[in-house]
């Protein structure tokens, strides 16, 4: 029903930028939030942001006024603008999107990201 592919990940410097990119196969089934969360070598996942159907943002505490969600619906692609990366942002990130009712979400493969100091 719902496939989500995730790239734009990598090796980054402290202070740097990356942009994820998500391509959702069955957008249009994607009528609820769309999610990215990530999740660190021994750590559980945790939320990171989301963008509802009609645009509205929400963040983490530790990403808010650094990371940006945002989305292109011509293009059935989530995007995440990571800017002023830190070390503690290394993880492998995941986007995903809930869909049906009730909602069930999807997920992707994941796309590493590594910030170095």
């Amino acid at each position: 029903l719902v496939q989500l592919v995730e790239s734009g990940g990598g090796s980054v410097q402290a202070g740097g930028s990356l942009r994820l990119s998500c391509v959702v196969s069955g957008w249009i089934y994607c009528m609820w939030d769309k999610n990215w969360y990530r999740q660190a070598p021994g750590k559980e996942r945790e939320f990171v942001s989301s963008i509802d159907s009609d645009g509205r943002t929400s963040y983490s505490d530790s990403v808010k006024g650094r990371f940006t969600i945002s989305q292109d619906n011509a293009k059935n692609t989530i995007y995440l603008r990571m800017n002023s990366l830190k070390p503690e942002d290394t993880a492998m990130y995941y986007c995903s999107c809930d869909a049906g009712t009730p909602p069930y979400r999807y997920w992707g493969q994941g796309t590493q990201v590594t910030v170095s100091s």
